[in-house]
């Protein structure tokens, strides 16, 4: 169970690293992707986007 709260931390903030690229392909729209201010920051929690992201990366390593 720690180790998959491990990784999804990891694919939450490679996401958050990543995002202004991602955004360009539509990331980041879904329901479910979060985007608020707090302390003079914006902050982005891309749940929808992260889920969606584990499931093509899943697939990936099926066909694989």
């Amino acid at each position: 169970m720690l180790r998959w709260l491990l990784v999804t931390l990891l694919a939450l903030l490679l996401i958050n690293g990543l995002w202004p690229w991602l955004r360009r392909w539509g990331l980041g729209r879904l329901p479910g992707d979060f985007e608020f201010q707090l302390f003079g920051r914006t902050w982005f929690v891309p749940l929808a986007s992260t889920v969606l992201l584990s499931l093509l990366a899943a697939a990936l390593a099926r066909w694989l």
